[in-house]
Parts: C-alpha cells; sequence; structure tokens
C-alpha cells in the first residue's frame, strides 16, 4: 500500500478528465481494478440521471462514462485537495456541467471516496448535489 502513490495516480487522473472537458474516461478505467464497486448518491432515482448509479465491476462502469458524456457536456471540473489515510483517498472539488438535452447548467461541491488495492481502485463512491443535478436533467 502507498498511499502517495494512490494520491499522485488520482491526480494524474482527475487533470486529464478536467483537461479533455469529460470527454474521455479511460484514465479511469485504466486505475480501476476489474471487480471495482462504484456507487453514486444519485442511485438513479430519475430516469434523466439512470447511469447515476451502482457498478460492480470495470465493464459495467463504462456505462456510467457514457452517459456522462451522452447527456453532459463539462464546463469545468476543479480538484480542491486530496486527503490520504492507508488505501483510502478522499477527493475534495467542485464541478460544473451542462444538459445537452435541457440546456441547464448545475454546479456543485462533490466528494469522491477511493480505496484502492493492489496500485487499483477498489472502491469508488462520488457525492454532490443530486437534487441540483436531478434539475438540470428534468424538464
Amino acid at each position: 500500500m502507498d498511499t502517495e502513490r494512490n494520491v499522485e495516480t488520482l491526480r494524474e487522473a482527475y487533470a486529464a478528465w478536467s483537461n479533455s472537458r469529460g470527454g474521455s474516461a479511460q484514465h479511469w478505467m485504466d486505475i480501476v481494478h476489474d471487480d471495482v464497486q462504484f456507487g453514486s448518491l444519485a442511485r438513479a432515482v430519475a430516469p434523466e440521471v439512470a447511469f447515476l448509479t451502482e457498478y460492480s465491476n470495470r465493464e459495467a462502469l463504462g456505462a456510467y462514462f457514457a452517459g456522462v458524456s451522452q447527456d453532459w457536456e463539462m464546463i469545468h471540473f476543479t480538484v480542491g485537495e486530496f486527503i490520504a489515510q492507508g488505501d483510502v483517498v478522499v477527493v475534495r472539488s467542485s464541478m460544473a456541467w451542462r444538459n445537452k438535452r435541457t440546456g441547464r447548467e448545475v454546479e456543485t461541491p462533490k466528494v469522491d471516496f477511493w480505496r484502492f488495492r493492489d496500485d487499483k481502485a477498489s472502491e469508488v463512491y462520488e457525492y454532490y448535489d443530486t437534487a441540483r443535478v436531478i434539475a438540470a436533467a428534468c424538464d
């Protein structure tokens, strides 16, 4: 377990995500285990954000990123800080997106919880203002 290596892995992945404006998810797919456990606070409570749910493997997780790129345009993704202890890294950030169908914009703080195993992410959970995201996606 290398806490500093885990933080650096995430620094690079978040920079690639921001620089690609959410257009490339390959860097995320490269750092997760085949059996990654991923959860989103929204848990698909609205059909307009059905991809914001739980995934139990890397292949299925691709649906999350496909939904993001299909439905949303990134305005910004700004990382604030990394907090690490042992195999866990918490990332505090802010993000803004425009829904491609409604044209509505949403900005929200975001916190991501990451757990690493053997230099790959084995668990990821994201926390953000789900009500604002869902409102921007709905008519």
